[in-house]
């Protein structure tokens, strides 16, 4: 039996806190013993150079996203928890295309002056790549405010990710009830992936 595979993609600029969120998300998920899998998209897409016309790899990511989703699937996963960037309607029809599902979008958000002490806290003060993240900190936060790709909207602001994701959690379960995600009693994992 195929079930739904629920995706939830957590949308913000860099900085405000996609992957902790995630990570945080993966232990109340995993408290709840909801089976899901959580991707960071960066890593699927990190790869040098970016070719000209594909600046920030989305096309390798894509490629690398659907190649794993098959694996998941087959090890039981019924929740997928995504963290990325999604720019516009046209990259969230891409991946909604990719995964074969709709996606519940949450974007994450925190002031300009607390992305920019995070950034600030994780990069050291001589890396020269904290320069280009503080800008496109700012880039993506007036692209994300602008365009209506998002089902919500969440404060990472005074926040740890624990309390941020037990929000995204209450969204989770307001849009698919999480008692329908669990597996029913008894039913097999296919834990062999070919």
């Amino acid at each position: 039996m195929t079930f739904a595979l629920h995706c939830v993609f957590l949308n913000g600029t860099v900085g405000v806190g996609k992957t902790s969120t995630a990570d945080a998300l993966a232990h109340l998920l995993t408290a709840k013993d909801l089976p899901h899998a959580v991707i960071d998209l960066d890593w699927l897409r990190f790869a040098w150079p970016a070719p000209t016309d594909d600046p920030f790899n989305r096309r390798i990511e894509l490629a690398n996203l659907s190649a794993v989703i098959p694996n998941f699937r087959s090890a039981g996963a019924r929740l997928l928890v995504l963290a990325g960037v999604i720019e516009g309607t046209l990259q969230r029809a891409e991946y909604e295309r990719v995964l074969g599902h709709p996606l519940l979008v949450v974007r994450l958000e925190a002031t300009s002056a607390t992305v920019q002490d995070r950034l600030r806290g994780r990069h050291d003060p001589g890396d020269p790549s904290l320069g280009w993240h503080l800008d496109r900190a700012t880039e993506l936060q007036a692209i994300l405010t602008h365009v209506d790709v998002d089902d919500a909207v969440i404060s990472t602001e005074e926040k740890d990710p624990h309390g941020v994701a037990s929000a995204v959690l209450g969204l989770i379960d307001e849009k698919w009830c999480t008692s329908h995600i669990r597996p029913a009693a008894g039913a097999e994992v296919n834990q062999a992936l070919t």
